[in-house]
């Protein structure tokens, strides 16, 4: 477990995002010479004008793009009351620190005959809880998906593994709609591709989440709020995309809503199929030896998303809904790698090891909600859902290693192994959650239960002219099961004009036990644990002006491994570097 403190003098938590050190930065101000905050500061590309990158100005300004690739580019800067700003072209070489010319925005002053008002939203919006990144109505609306965004959102970070960071830190929790996924990994990097821009409204980035939310994670959330028609009768959309860099990437899709004053009925399919490529390299010393590797990972695949849901209108106050949301998800994982080995006292190659991978793999996963709304208009607000999550992933890959003498021809031995790795996870959850007035302040209460079931299956094999042998000293099936419930309270009031409080308790009692079955002799073999956790949360924001803050937060908060985690996985570049779950 750890026990996380957040304080936060700023007046947004940009500035203290983890940065490498080779960045392109820059600073806002206005014709005074002040500093502008909250500036929307866009990075594009010059080759096509697409959005690469977007952020906000901080208190002082100062603004710094971080993880960007080599290459020409341009931003554009806007902030209300002003004019837009667009910087020459930027030539990056991705090695050194590029230090944007401070910008000067102008007052945008003009002389209208007639004033007309028009609702727009900005592209980057702040608020004392989280930021959101803005998709519906702008340039990022068609033509990509819903990991492409992430990579375009403020202080994400999507690593070349896919992995996401969120303030210079894994462990990044994905709620859709609020409801959390327990994917993770290539699962939900799968997912998030299958998932096209036009399904979504908005991204929410929550760095210090309140006691409503699950305590998992030190990171903290991102919430992908999809889209929900308001308007009354059919519509529909279509959207179709391609892609050619290294490799080729094409998406389909369409999304189709019928809505009255009884009911609205909603559904969507997408199609992502995608190639992608990249190289790894490793040196590495060990046992009076170097090891110099340089690895080709292939990755091909198709996934199948759609969603399917109904909301029944009872009354102005009541609501019954029924959502059906699943991935069907196919791929092809090769990788073929070359390692030098040498001999450290005299640093000669005495040998090669030439090695593959191929990992078939198909995953599926069907979620199923019951939610029950109600709405008094007065400030009372009940939420009931009920959900369950299937998950299957089956897996088998085929690993040969081939010894080569120095001469880089003569054979000196060969080992091929081969796994199957079948994995089930099932998720029953139910939670209540309930918002009042309170002492001129608003209250919420909440409960919920889950049950989780993971059986993870690892079966080994030696093949050795052409028979599948299995091996029973590294098979093994792992079974485990968690139980965690809890409750939840929070109370958050204005205090006069400029401060906003907020305090908050959640309590979470976690039952878990892990079965392991192996011909191996292992004295934990069924784990079990049963734990009671306190999760204390608050904060204080002074609103100095419209543009300026200062919030100070406090959360505690804990890891708990991902599902997937906790599986006998081992996927091999060859048979000296693998990566092994737990146990």
């Amino acid at each position: 477990m750890k026990n996380t403190l957040t304080l936060s003098l700023v007046l947004a938590f940009y500035s203290l995002y983890a940065r490498p050190d080779i960045s392109i930065s820059g600073k806002v101000l206005d014709e005074s010479g002040n500093p502008v905050a909250y500036a929307t500061i866009v990075l594009n590309q010059v080759s096509d004008s697409t959005m690469l990158k977007a952020d906000v100005s901080n208190i002082d300004g100062e603004y710094v793009f971080d993880n960007i690739p080599a290459g020409q580019y341009f931003i554009q800067i806007t902030y209300v009351g002003y004019k837009s700003h667009t910087t020459d072209r930027i030539n990056f070489d991705g090695k050194n620190d590029f230090q944007v010319p401070t910008i000067n925005l102008n007052i945008q002053a003009e002389n209208l005959a007639e004033v007309v008002v028009k609702s727009t939203r900005s592209l980057v919006e702040v608020h004392p809880d989280k930021t959101v990144f803005n998709v519906d109505g702008s340039v990022n609306a068609v033509g990509n998906s819903a990991l492409e965004l992430l990579r375009k959102s403020p202080g994400v970070v999507v690593d070349n593994n896919e992995n996401l960071l969120l303030q210079g830190k894994n462990g990044v929790q994905i709620y859709i709609d609020g409801k959390r996924s327990p994917l993770s990994g290539n699962d939900l990097a799968n997912y998030l591709k299958s998932m096209q821009s036009t399904e979504i409204d908005a991204i929410e980035i929550i760095t210090n989440p309140s006691a409503k939310y699950d305590a998992e994670g030190n990171a903290g959330i991102i919430n992908i709020r999809l889209k929900k028609d308001q308007n009354l009768g059919f519509n529909g959309s279509t959207n179709l995309g391609y892609r050619y860099g290294k490799t080729s990437k094409y998406s389909a899709g369409g999304n189709v809503n019928y809505r009255d004053k009884d009911f609205n009925t909603f559904g969507s399919y997408n199609l992502y199929r995608g190639q992608n490529r990249n190289n790894f390299f490793l040196y590495r010393e060990q046992g009076g030896n170097s090891y110099d590797q340089n690895n080709l990972n292939f990755n091909s695949g198709m996934s199948h998303s759609f969603r399917l849901g109904t909301d029944l209108f009872l009354n102005k106050k009541n609501t019954l809904g029924f959502l059906l949301s699943g991935n069907v998800n196919d791929e092809d994982n090769t990788s073929d790698s070359h390692t030098d080995i040498a001999n450290l006292m005299n640093r000669n190659i005495d040998s090669f090891l030439v090695a593959s991978n191929d990992i078939l793999q198909d995953r599926n996963n069907l979620n199923l909600n019951l939610n029950y709304a109600y709405n008094s208009g007065d400030g009372k607000t009940l939420n009931i859902d009920l959900d369950y999550g299937s998950y299957r992933n089956n897996s088998t890959s085929l690993q040969p290693n081939r010894y080569l003498a120095a001469d880089g021809k003569t054979l000196l031995f060969e080992r091929t192994f081969s796994n199957v790795t079948p994995t089930d996870i099932d998720i029953y959850t139910a939670k209540v959650d309930f918002e009042t007035k309170l002492f001129k302040g608003n209250l919420a209460l909440g409960a919920k239960t889950s049950w989780v079931t993971t059986d993870n299956t690892f079966d080994n094999f030696d093949i050795i002219e052409g028979e599948y042998i299995k091996n029973l000293d590294r098979s093994n099936n792992f079974v485990y099961q968690e139980n965690v419930n809890a409750a939840y309270s929070s109370w958050q009031k204005k205090l006069g004009d400029k401060f906003n409080l907020m305090l908050g308790l959640r309590m979470e009692h976690t039952h878990s036990m892990g079965d392991l079955t192996s011909s191996q002799n292992n004295n934990d073999q069924v784990v079990e644990r049963d734990y009671l956790d306190v999760f204390p949360s608050g904060g204080i924001t002074y609103q100095a002006n419209d543009n300026n803050s200062i919030r100070i937060n406090y959360s505690r908060r804990i890891d708990r491994p991902n599902y997937q985690d906790l599986n006998p996985f081992e996927f091999k570049l060859d048979e000296l570097t693998f990566q092994r779950g737990n146990p």
